[in-house]
């Protein structure tokens, strides 16, 4: 049986680099379950298909073959056996990500892709509904969070310190109308699992949230 990890919470929340951290530590795979959707809302701009069209993503959505490698250590997504890892974390990318990520066709394509490489993998996922819907049987389950203030000056300062002039207030607005969208989807809400433990890191620094992670596969 493999020992799978489950983390969940809202967009700028940190999951995916205390994952990697955690992972790192217990020796275990990281998927990136948000950079296959990413994967999967890039397919779409690049055929020229609008996020707000969901009938023409859910026609297309079939064609488009997305899996994950690791390769030196770094996990790559290849989108029809292209190394897309450059082109997946944009703005505009994660734009159409949120806008198509409910669709139920899509997220039935992948969860499936997920599900068979967490029953064959030890690993840890994150994302907005692995704990409920893509591994309920996960042996840790964690709902990590931190308020949108704290990860709109996150995201603020990491775009900033990439050299991109952007606005404080325009990203909040953005991450929360995100987080509204994302919450209120009918397809694989995010919530918080019954059996998850609440991680609020609006407090803490990365190093913190990590072991109080470890602590919890610990036990």
């Amino acid at each position: 049986m493999s020992y799978n990890i489950a983390v969940d919470g809202p967009a700028g929340a940190g999951k995916s680099t205390i994952a990697k951290a955690v992972a790192k530590e217990l020796n275990i795979i990281y998927v990136d379950t948000g950079a296959m959707y990413r994967g999967m809302g890039l397919y779409m701009l690049r055929q020229g298909i609008n996020p707000e069209d969901e009938q023409a993503v859910i026609a297309h959505c079939d064609e488009a073959d997305i899996t994950l490698k690791y390769e030196d250590g770094i996990q790559v997504v290849y989108l029809n056996g292209e190394n897309v890892n450059a082109y997946i974390r944009t703005e505009e990318v994660g734009a159409a990500t949120s806008r198509i990520s409910g669709l139920p066709p899509v997220r039935k394509r992948i969860t499936a892709l997920q599900k068979e490489l967490a029953a064959k993998e030890d690993c840890i996922m994150d994302g907005r509904d692995i704990g409920t819907c893509v591994l309920p049987d996960a042996d840790v389950k964690i709902y990590l969070t931190a308020s949108s203030a704290v990860r709109a000056k996150r995201r603020y300062d990491e775009l900033t310190a990439k050299g991109q002039t952007c606005d404080l207030a325009r990203i909040q607005a953005d991450m929360e109308e995100r987080d509204y969208r994302d919450m209120h989807r009918e397809t694989s809400p995010l919530r918080q699992a019954e059996d998850a433990v609440l991680v609020d890191s609006s407090d803490m620094i990365p190093g913190q949230v990590i072991e109080r992670i470890l602590e919890l596969c610990r036990r």
